[in-house]
């Protein structure tokens, strides 16, 4: 089932597609109610649901594959939500996560053939010290074979930060 239209749920930011099929990935934060020391109450981000990416078949929509999001283990005020858009190129699509991941997707699969963890320190090309954080909203871009991405929102519960990465297939 894909799930849309509720706060922080379903597909949010957009879609990519190739000449077969069409790639989505799926939101569906999650939060639960966890009383503090001092015996008040707060909501804060469930790291074991939520999240996934789908293919469907581009000219019936049948579902060709389905990949439940990588839960966040013990992390505190993490989710495994896939907000941002996805990208894809032949071969490889794109999705990343609130948890700060971004994972590279086969396909005709779905299985995980790249994850990158943005969330650390990074020291950019003009010298100012920037942090990686969450990934929502837009997806990456891929030009000249550089994937482009921006890494940071905290809003809802996001980690925040500020960092455009780059990666290329040859690390150059």
């Amino acid at each position: 089932m894909i799930r849309s239209g509720w706060e922080r749920g379903g597909i949010q930011w957009g879609s990519a597609a190739d000449a077969t099929q069409v790639y989505m990935a799926l939101s569906d934060v999650v939060r639960k109610t966890v009383e503090q020391a001092d015996g008040s109450w707060t909501r804060v981000l469930d790291g074991s649901v939520g999240g996934g990416l789908f293919a469907l078949d581009i000219e019936s929509g049948a579902r060709q594959w389905h990949v439940p999001a990588v839960g966040c283990g013990d992390r505190p005020q993490c989710s495994p939500a896939q907000s941002a858009a996805v990208s894809a190129l032949p071969g490889v699509v794109f999705s990343g996560s609130v948890d700060g991941h971004l994972r590279g997707y086969a396909t005709d699969t779905g299985t995980v053939i790249w994850d990158y963890n943005a969330i650390q320190e990074y020291q950019s090309t003009n010298g100012v010290l920037t942090k990686g954080g969450s990934f929502d909203g837009s997806g990456p871009t891929i030009v000249d074979g550089i994937l482009y991405v921006h890494s940071g929102y905290g809003y809802r519960g996001g980690v925040p930060g500020n960092a455009l990465l780059a990666f290329s297939v040859n690390g150059e």
